[in-house]
């Protein structure tokens, strides 16, 4: 039995703009759980995401997911595999970003995450409905908080 979740957005952006979002340190920093993430965007090519002080202060390692490019095909297709490091049963999954021109200056994004096999992984990528709990708000509060910075330069800040 296979599960993939499906995240769509559209972003007041250009896809170039949302590529060099999803893809480089100076704006992953910025939004989803921060942190830097490194991209060799060759196929074969490493990938991490470096936790953020506040995440490592918190017990997580310095280097919280690990993965390897398949496919890039800037600005429109990313495909890689995703390996959160706090979950050790789980073989990586493989996640695809699709950035597609959908309207003058908007933006389509899709993320694709095939969670075949990864039930621990499955349920803490869906997302809590309180992004600040345990598990977080997964891909939903990554993507918001990526659409939130490119279209007001300003990261998603929960309110007490």
């Amino acid at each position: 039995m296979s599960e993939i979740q499906i995240h769509r957005i559209f972003i007041n952006a250009s896809p170039e703009k949302v590529w060099e979002a999803i893809t480089t340190p100076q704006f992953s920093r910025l939004y989803g759980y921060t942190g830097d993430v490194s991209y060799d965007l060759r196929p074969g090519g490493h990938y991490e995401h470096r936790a953020s002080e506040e995440m490592v202060s918190l017990g997580m390692p310095e280097i919280v997911v690990t993965g390897e490019v398949i496919e890039s095909d800037p600005p429109r297709r990313l495909v890689q595999t995703w390996a959160p490091v706090w979950i050790e049963d789980e073989t990586p999954g493989t996640v695809t970003w699709d950035v597609e021109k959908s309207a003058e200056g908007v933006t389509r994004l899709t993320l694709t995450h095939d969670l075949t096999g990864r039930p621990a992984t499955a349920q803490q990528v869906a997302g809590n409905p309180d992004p600040m709990a345990e598990g977080g708000g997964g891909w939903p509060w990554v993507l918001s908080g990526l659409k939130t910075v490119l279209e007001t330069g300003q990261p998603l800040e929960p309110t007490p």
